[in-house]
């Protein structure tokens, strides 16, 4: 066996050491060290207990440590910046691989998920600053950048000592752990900087108040990319727990996915609530056929409480929590148990109590702290801000005596000493978990020659944003039926944008209304799209 795939014995001795010295744990669900540390103590401890598994391979945490320092080793020699290491690919093990190896070598890693449009992966690598590259074998793109595929890996790293190990200097504090690249008000994706302060925090709460336990499996449905996966991942890893990835073909295919969830007995489930009410379209979808889970975490959207009913009568001993938080306070800051109780109580759910570290204040549009308003974020979870971006990190970031600081743009009420969700203050939107800018939106829409003018509006069922519409006016066209016509929009729209951002239907205008200050006129447009949609939906039902 090569010393690239397993430990050395004096590796070994290292690690065993090290788990007496440093590793001191009181699970209660606690993590009292340093993130990283803990995951190398579990590949002592349980070097062949496979730590993420998908279609695409799986991986032990023997293989996923040894792996990723030597391949951090690698890196440390190759690249002496601290510049962003992309990670390009979808549920592949080697991500897992690559993530660590580039924070153990002192560098951030930004994810991009395969599903990327190439002219987003462009701006995002561009906006970067990245050197180098890791990616699998489907990415063929030439950039400025050094570009390795995974098939590599082995070939990068032949062997690797003990002693190189120790002059490894991985993120720590307040450097960048990891960069996530959301939706942007003005057409480019903004990049989110997580510190392993950040990250240790979100951690340490997820395996505490949630008392996940150790050693369980957990369901990761989200793509890396997008800041849900954090979720799973990380507590999973650090929990000695085994990641089990839905591969976006599996995500898409519900007669594949069934067998896989039965076969994967699974314990923790962390998704998006569309998601969910997907898995609940299958009446064999309950405890009879998934007996092992045990907690189901939501974060991304709105949880309706409908689906929380449904879900508590098919998994009557399972705990449900509710969460929310945005990608600038690493990932979730409150959370609430949804018991038939709370069901019982409350048509619109909350979203719960803020985490420890943790201060939630609300600002009226007077600035003033008030019952309603625009919620505010203090404390350890809160990013460092933007990406190479000063001016919309100054926006948002700011200091709050000791505390890191930052205005969400969501509106929010206290009530009871729970914390409820009223939506945006702004045009960024959440859909099927994923958060959107509407102006982004529609500076790509402007991109198609033929677009005169253009309004991307969302369409709400029940109280929950159900799908986009754009209002579109055009230029002059050959184009004879408006579903050709929108055929074509939507192919140009797939170079510059994820499929989850393309609106679902296309309205054609003569012009767009304004209002008197000279502004197209949003609310009167969604006043009439709002209805006309539902009222067509009415329809297509009956």
């Amino acid at each position: 066996m090569s010393k690239f795939s397993d430990f050395s014995s004096i590796k070994l001795y290292t690690y065993i050491l090290n788990s007496m010295l440093i590793f001191k744990v009181n699970f209660r669900g606690d993590l009292l060290m340093e993130l990283l540390n803990q995951i190398k103590k579990n590949a002592v401890l349980f070097p062949d207990r496979v730590a993420f598994q998908s279609r695409n391979g799986c991986l032990t945490y023997s293989e996923l440590i040894s792996k990723s320092e030597s391949l951090a080793i690698w890196i440390s020699e190759k690249e002496k910046s601290k510049t962003p290491i992309i990670v390009y690919g979808n549920m592949q093990p080697e991500m897992i691989i690559c993530f660590l190896a580039a924070v153990q070598s002192g560098h951030p890693y930004v994810p991009i998920d395969e599903s990327v449009p190439f002219e987003r992966v462009k701006q995002i690598i561009e906006k970067s600053g990245a050197k180098m590259a890791f990616v699998s074998p489907a990415f063929s793109l030439d950039f400025s950048l050094e570009i390795f595929s995974f098939e590599e890996l082995d070939q990068l790293v032949s062997s690797i000592s003990a002693l190189s190990v120790e002059k490894l200097r991985p993120v720590k504090g307040n450097d960048t752990f990891y960069i996530i690249f959301t939706s942007g008000s003005t057409g480019a994706p903004k990049g989110v900087e997580v510190s392993m302060n950040n990250l240790f925090s979100f951690v340490n709460w997820i395996a505490d108040d949630f008392s996940i336990g150790k050693n369980k499996t957990f369901l990761n449905q989200a793509p890396f990319s997008f800041d849900l996966s954090v979720m799973d991942l990380y507590p999973s890893l650090a929990t000695g727990g085994t990641l089990g990835a839905l591969d976006k073909d599996l995500r898409a295919s519900l007669k594949d996915l069934f067998p896989y969830l039965m076969e994967g007995k699974l314990n923790v489930w962390t998704s998006t609530p569309s998601f969910m009410e997907i898995c609940l379209m299958n009446k064999s979808f309950d405890a009879h056929t998934l007996p092992t889970l045990e907690t189901f975490l939501f974060c991304g959207e709105i949880l309706p409480s409908g689906t929380a009913k449904e879900l508590r009568k098919r998994f009557p001993d399972a705990k449900i929590f509710n969460t929310y938080g945005p990608t600038e306070a690493t990932v979730a800051i409150t959370y609430i148990e949804i018991t038939d109780e709370i069901l019982e109580e409350y048509l619109t759910l909350p979203i719960g109590y803020a985490k420890g570290e943790t201060k939630i204040s609300l600002l009226n549009e007077e600035g003033i702290e008030a019952e309603n308003g625009e919620i505010i974020i203090s404390g350890s979870s809160v990013a460092n801000g933007y990406l190479n971006d000063s001016e919309k990190t100054a926006a948002v970031f700011f200091e709050k005596g000791q505390d890191r600081t930052y205005r969400t743009g969501d509106v929010g009420t206290f009530k009871n000493g729970m914390l409820f969700y009223n939506g945006r203050k702004d045009f960024q939107i959440k859909l099927h978990g994923y958060r959107i800018e509407l102006e982004d939106i529609e500076m790509n829409l402007r991109e198609v020659d033929l677009i005169e003018s253009v309004i991307v509006v969302p369409v709400f069922k029940d109280s929950i944003i159900n799908e986009l519409v754009a209002v579109v006016v055009t230029r002059d066209h050959d184009f004879k039926k408006e579903f050709q016509l929108t055929s074509f929009i939507k192919k140009q729209l797939a170079e510059r944008m994820p499929t989850y951002m393309i609106p679902r239907k296309f309205v054609y205008w003569e012009m767009l209304p304004m209002t008197n200050n000279g502004k197209i006129d949003r609310n009167l447009i969604a006043a009439q799209i709002q209805p006309l949609q539902l009222m067509k939906e009415g329809h297509n039902n009956e």
